[in-house]
């Protein structure tokens, strides 16, 4: 039969239903796909240690024959796996602590390529971490001098077997590769080949061949990505129809002179910055990207007496009813000299409040709204909503974030995140935005202080936060899991809070996790937040929505559990208001000191995010997106931020001349931009 890319892989010698249901647990279905199932690493075999000179104390990558294998019990009770192996230089064993069941994978006569440290233990020996099986008994030895490429794996079908499959099957595969890109851009870009490029990732003479073909997968990834992300971009910004916003000076003005502080440098430029978009003739779609404390509210509010002075309404959504709460208390306040009142809109008002507030956004009356998703209700009608802010918009979907949007003829949106991000990260899930990054705190935010402590030191702990509560203020204790039951070996929050009780007895302890109903969690949040309630016991659930100045430590259980910038965003909840603040967190993990206390001397977000990204990688930290993006395969954030700024120009250059990508020489791009994502087909459409 012919083969197709997107012929399934069943058809191809040696793989069988059996073997085919294993391959689609790796996604792999079609002989395209197996193509395109890139190694996640290589073994370098051409720079093996003979094992004769596999010294005491180093580590080393030998390969040789099994001459005998066996089980043998330490006096401790521990089973180890023993193998003898011999190459042209001699013997050396290896073995494998606590993994007796090698013996029914590792046999006398295999070609072993073994990695790890050699140790003395009743002779010298080699503790693999980790070994392949380069050939069996019967088959010929492999040539030296090979890089190995290894494969993500499954259960059924080993590493090994999928190498196979592609050594067996790539000559046949390669030709179904089809090259998108023109000579001429490969050129200017400097692309190897597709199937060159292939060729090296599967079958490279070295590792700086696989590395080359590795680039080339990822600039197509990265390529793709932002051809859809230029597309929606092109798609937001266009023209809106009638809204011409003109820089007024009545409103905006008035708020600059009465503010109670002066705005930060930062503040000023991203207040010019959406200006400049919300005057222009194409409609504003910015993010606000804004470090824990650094203003974006007062920025927003700049921007929504824009559209105010201009005739129109804006309205602001938060994710929860608390911080929409705060944030029309906060308005409220700046807006006081102004004689201007900001609407609230949320779930909990009374239908009679609430159905006033709707008839007043409804006749115009209200002209700064307030709210959570009840704003994007079908009952709820703006009379001339002319800008959209979606705050912490990650906890929106991109359907939600579209819905607040549609309530006006083409508003302009404003997204704002308490999550810094680095810039790959920004690029690629925000590159149909306008980015905008706020990273210096105004003056008079009080310090917080970050010390990691362990066990040991609980007692004290104790004594200070119980110092801190008597002074009158007020402290949180974060847990990584809500029941014991779902981790035996960690603290849990509901039985901390029962202990915390009778700690401190003086006190009112509160608690919140994820599976109270929200509107109890509110309640006790709103309890913390008047100071009704001393010691807040919780969950991440409090990361986002709630500030208290009058808290002032934050103590986190196991904090070897959380992301660095998951512990970033838990310390931006205390320092907010003049008192200075304490953030300890508490951890007995040796493994996990260096991050930790690197953490505890680092406040800046934005290279806390960073060190976040090196140290859980890209396919953790974004996963596939809300938008239905999918998550990178091959790309590395650590060294290909110069391939991304490449393809996002490129992109870009090709949706300003031929936005639906509708041209001849394009139509390769369109089809697998509608293949690979959700979104393409919905994008694409047009034209």
């Amino acid at each position: 039969m012919t083969l197709e890319r997107t012929t399934s892989v069943k058809y191809l010698k040696g793989v069988g239903p059996k073997r085919a249901e294993a391959l689609a647990r790796l996604g792999i279905r079609t002989v395209g796909d197996l193509l395109y199932h890139a190694p996640h690493r290589y073994l370098d075999a051409t720079t093996v240690t003979p094992l004769a000179r596999a010294s005491l104390g180093s580590e080393a990558t030998c390969v040789g024959r099994v001459v005998t294998t066996g089980v043998l019990p330490t006096r401790r009770g521990l089973r180890v796996f023993r193998a003898v192996l011999r190459d042209d230089s001699g013997l050396l064993e290896c073995a494998w602590p606590g993994q007796p069941f090698l013996e029914r994978q590792i046999k006398p006569g295999q070609l072993l390529l073994v990695s790890g440290p050699v140790r003395f233990y009743h002779g010298r020996q080699l503790v693999p971490r980790e070994f392949i099986v380069l050939a069996e008994k019967d088959e010929d030895e492999p040539g030296r001098g090979m890089i190995l490429p290894v494969y993500p794996a499954t259960e059924g079908l080993s590493h090994r077997q999928i190498r196979g499959l592609l050594h067996q099957h790539l000559d046949v595969l390669l030709p179904l590769a089809a090259d998108p890109h023109p000579d001429a851009l490969r050129a200017r870009v400097g692309l190897a080949p597709l199937r060159d490029a292939l060729a090296a990732v599967h079958r490279p003479a070295t590792l700086e061949d696989a590395e080359r073909g590795r680039r080339r997968l990822a600039f197509d990834e990265f390529f793709d990505q932002q051809l859809v992300q230029a597309r929606a971009r092109f798609l937001a910004k266009r023209a809106r129809a009638g809204i011409r916003f003109a820089l007024k000076r009545e409103l905006t003005t008035r708020l600059k002179e009465t503010l109670p502080f002066e705005l930060t440098g930062d503040q000023k430029r991203a207040v010019r910055e959406i200006t400049d978009d919300m005057t222009a003739p194409e409609r504003m779609h910015r993010l606000l990207m804004g470090d824990v404390g650094t203003g974006k509210t007062v920025v927003a509010l700049f921007a929504m007496l824009l559209a105010a002075e201009n005739g129109y309404q804006a309205a602001i959504m938060a994710p929860t009813e608390l911080l929409a709460e705060q944030h029309h208390a906060t308005l409220t306040r700046l807006l006081e000299p102004l004689d201007l009142r900001p609407e609230l809109l949320i779930g909990r008002l009374t239908a009679a409040q609430k159905a006033a507030a709707r008839e007043r956004i409804a006749a115009g009356g209200a002209r700064l709204v307030v709210g959570t998703h009840a704003l994007i209700q079908e009952s709820v009608r703006f009379h001339r909503l002319g800008l959209a802010v979606v705050d912490e918009q990650h906890r929106f979907g991109v359907e939600q974030r579209a819905a607040l949007a549609e309530k006006g003829d083409a508003p302009d949106v404003l997204l704002l995140t308490a999550t810094p991000i680095p810039r790959s990260l920004a690029l690629t899930l925000y590159g149909d935005l306008d980015v905008t990054q706020l990273r210096e705190r105004p003056p008079g935010r009080g310090t917080v202080k970050s010390a990691l402590r362990t066990e040991s030191a609980r007692a004290r702990i104790y004594t200070f936060l119980r110092g801190e509560c008597a002074a009158g203020r007020q402290g949180y204790v974060v847990y990584p899991v809500i029941d014991v039951s779902e981790r035996a070996d960690l603290k849990a929050a509901t039985a901390g809070a029962e202990s915390l009780k009778r700690v401190f007895a003086e006190f009112r302890v509160g608690l919140v996790h994820g599976r109270i109903k929200p509107e109890e969690r509110d309640a006790v949040m709103r309890a913390f937040r008047d100071n009704e309630i001393q010691v807040l016991v919780a969950t991440t659930v409090i990361e986002v929505g709630i500030d208290v100045p009058n808290a002032t430590v934050m103590l986190i259980e196991h904090a070897e559990r959380f992301g660095l910038a998951q512990l970033h965003q838990l310390r931006g909840r205390v320092g907010r208001g003049a008192a200075a603040s304490h953030c300890i967190l508490l951890s007995d993990a040796a493994e996990a000191v260096a991050r930790l206390k690197t953490f505890s001397e680092t406040t800046d977000g934005f290279a806390i995010a960073e060190l976040d990204l090196q140290e859980r990688g890209m396919g953790e930290l974004t996963g596939a997106r809300q938008s239905g993006g999918i998550a990178l395969r091959y790309a590395d954030f650590a060294k290909d931020l110069d391939l991304l700024e490449t393809a996002r120009g490129v992109a870009a250059g090709i949706i300003a001349a031929d936005p639906a990508l509708g041209r001849p020489e394009h139509a390769a791009y369109r089809e697998r931009i509608v293949q690979r994502y959700e979104r393409g087909f919905e994008l694409f459409r047009v034209g």
